[in-house]
């Protein structure tokens, strides 16, 4: 690998330990360079600036996080068993990459992102809501948006992976588990003998 390779990895690293830590707006290029063990100069010599930084880390999160949704797609018969799936790899993404899960999926960096790395959001977001949109397909998510359904379960599955950054829980643990289950029950729709009936007409 080349040196200029091996520096920008150096740089990214050291970013994304700092600005999931202590901050975004905290942490200062000296800082960073320093965790990164190079010349402040240096960064501009791979990035723009710190925001330009901040960006291609997010952009990093939303293909890492894109790619899971596609693989949970490709690798689960139906729509239940892919949201479940999803909800385990984010599990398992939470505990081997846990800086890249609070960066994209905790922290809001909304004001900061470019269009690019709006761009890869839409694309995670895309995927996700297109596993929504199958579902309402094959009748097992209820009626309505899909971008709605996608958020709430993200919002979820979010808690689970809170609990893990926080090491409370575990990959595998029961609290994982019943996440996952909490979040798909939120979206699913229900066989149409298991709604209350409808209640009677309201005399004239």
């Amino acid at each position: 690998m080349a040196q200029g390779d091996l520096t920008r990895g150096r740089l990214v690293r050291a970013a994304l330990e700092l600005f999931t830590t202590q901050g975004y707006h905290v942490t200062t290029t000296p800082e960073l360079a320093r965790k990164a063990g190079v010349a402040e100069g240096t960064i501009y010599r791979h990035f723009e600036s710190k925001q330009h930084l901040l960006n291609e880390l997010y952009r990093g999160g939303a293909r890492w996080a894109t790619k899971l949704v596609k693989e949970a797609e490709a690798g689960a018969p139906t729509t239940a068993d892919r949201f479940r799936k999803l909800a385990e790899l984010l599990a398992d993404g939470a505990a081997r990459e846990p800086a890249v899960v609070r960066l994209f999926f905790l922290q809001d960096h909304a004001s900061l992102l470019d269009e690019k790395s709006r761009e890869t959001l839409r694309e995670f977001r895309g995927a996700l809501e297109g596993l929504i949109a199958q579902g309402k397909a094959e009748g097992s998510v209820r009626a309505g948006g899909a971008d709605l359904w996608a958020s709430t379960w993200l919002a979820v599955v979010r808690v689970a992976l809170e609990r893990i950054l926080a090491k409370d829980w575990g990959v595998g643990s029961a609290g994982v588990r019943a996440c996952a289950d909490a979040a798909w029950d939120a979206i699913a729709g229900k066989p149409v003998t298991d709604r209350p009936p409808s209640p009677p007409p309201t005399p004239a």
